[in-house]
């Protein structure tokens, strides 16, 4: 059990916070979790007032129900396929109501600083065996303006990575003179109406909002300076995630493509029938992506092709030129523009932890698994990863790693394999994707959760636990 000193900080109440509440409850870990806006859900709320959520009014769920669910807490059945950003609000405020830890979350308060007490660091030559524990001393500042701090044993960030957008370096000659939007900050499509609207980006949120937009705009253009494949939520009638689960229960050899969907690498049929559904990105005039369907970047979307085939959504080059109220395109083809919205993600950004202890500006964030800082004890992240597929189920599987390091049910690896384990990922990465910078926290769903899997079997050495303290520990949250 985790020692009577030990008590954790918890960094967020969206959906990776509360699933590290839960577990923390659950294991009798003592906890204070800190939320900045004045209620649960992260970016599920829409219009939160803590002013980094970024929910638009159409928006769903771009995973199935019953894959983004917690293992611990079914979505209800009469909810829809992909829920509505209000459906799944509504399923995380009862999660916090059914299991009863609401009291442990002080709403309102942001968390202005975590530093290190002095111990913490881990030096290489010390860490084989060392505990877990640490000391940190978080500091915040409540509704009433009052600045406090604590030092807690453990510090679990939760605070999410989709809310500091990035805009892109475009490094276009001239200037735009219209409207310019991020993501971030749409939130319906009545302020474009009747404008031209060009969209940048090729990911869900782009192709969300160019369909979004064509329903009421002029014309809306779609842009992208690289491609991906767009895949469709559905296939032979279910959604292509529990498509996907069915072959990874088939397959030990897959990789993940779509929603959490998978490619048996031993055959193309996956492959075959997207590309009957879909046909590839150019025959629609969407730039072409990058290696094959089974490494390339990949896009869900059942609708943008409707879109563009009914003429409301208008595919373009790369931007090569800004002309005033005009963008010029790398066909040469002008178009006028009223305004421009960029879908081009967000940038990592803690601006609580000092850049000594972790410096995210280049979007890197060079952890154990995704979640162990490997030089500081007692410092873990949650939800932290970009991945294709279920976010839920991943930080309610990392919370319950945490969980068992503290409890010291389990141990870390020696300093220098954890270091070997995080560079060998951003070699993957880069063979993937062209450069490990951008898609710096992507995992694949079902490899990280059997990764998981393993890292809570790494035991420390101790007697071997009765076979039903050994079921309890071993409890791995995957959907079924």
């Amino acid at each position: 059990m985790a020692s009577e000193r030990a008590r954790a900080a918890i960094i967020g109440a969206g959906p990776s916070g509360i699933a590290a509440c839960q577990v923390l409850a659950e294991r009798g870990i003592p906890f204070d979790c800190f939320e900045k806006g004045s209620d649960v859900g992260g970016l599920w709320r829409y219009e939160n007032d803590n002013a980094l959520a970024s929910a638009y009014a159409s928006l769903h769920l771009n995973t199935s129900r019953e894959t983004a669910q917690y293992a611990s807490h079914p979505m209800p059945e009469d909810y829809p396929d992909f829920p509505h950003h209000t459906q799944m609000l509504s399923y995380l405020e009862d999660y916090v109501e059914r299991f009863g830890f609401r009291d442990g979350i002080r709403f309102q308060t942001e968390v202005i600083g975590i530093e290190p007490v002095d111990g913490t660091l881990v030096d290489g030559a010390s860490v084989d065996g060392a505990s877990v524990d640490g000391a940190w001393e978080v500091t915040w500042r409540d509704a009433t303006g009052e600045v406090q701090s604590r030092t807690y044993t453990a510090v679990l960030v939760a605070s999410g990575h989709h809310w500091d957008p990035r805009r892109p370096d475009l490094a276009l000659p001239g200037t735009f003179t219209g409207q310019e939007i991020h993501s971030h900050h749409y939130r319906s499509p009545e302020r474009l109406a009747d404008k031209n609207v060009l969209v940048v980006g090729i990911g869900d949120s782009a192709m969300d909002i160019a369909c979004d937009t064509s329903r009421v705009s002029g014309m809306t253009f779609l842009t992208a300076r690289r491609g991906a494949w767009i895949i469709p939520k559905y296939l032979g009638g279910k959604p292509i995630d529990l498509v996907g689960r069915e072959l990874q229960s088939r397959s030990p050899i897959a990789r993940e493509v779509a929603t959490g969907a998978l490619l048996n690498l031993g055959s193309s049929l996956f492959a075959r029938k997207i590309k009957q559904i879909h046909g590839r990105p150019e025959d629609h005039g969407l730039p072409g992506p990058k290696g094959g369907l089974t490494g390339g970047e990949v896009t869900a979307s059942s609708e943008i092709l409707v879109r563009i085939g009914y003429g409301h959504v208008t595919p373009k080059p790369w931007i090569s030129r800004f002309d005033g109220d005009s963008v010029r395109f790398a066909d040469d083809s002008v178009e006028r523009i009223d305004a421009i919205v960029y879908c081009t993600g967000y940038r990592i950004s803690m601006p609580f932890l000092a850049q000594e202890i972790l410096d995210p500006s280049d979007n890197e964030v060079p952890l154990y698994r995704r979640v162990v800082h490997p030089d500081r004890r007692g410092l873990y992240f949650i939800g932290l990863v970009d991945v294709p597929g279920p976010l839920n189920p991943i930080a309610e599987a990392q919370a319950e790693w945490v969980a068992d390091l503290l409890e010291e049910r389990v141990a870390l690896p020696p300093y220098a394999q954890m270091q070997k384990s995080i560079a060998r990922e951003d070699r993957r990465r880069e063979q993937r994707f062209g450069s490990a910078k951008r898609h710096p926290v992507h995992v694949d769903f079902f490899p990280y959760m059997r990764a998981l899997e393993k890292e809570r079997k790494r035991r420390r050495g101790r007697p071997r636990a009765s076979r039903e303290q050994g079921a309890q520990e071993e409890r791995i949250r995957v959907p079924a």
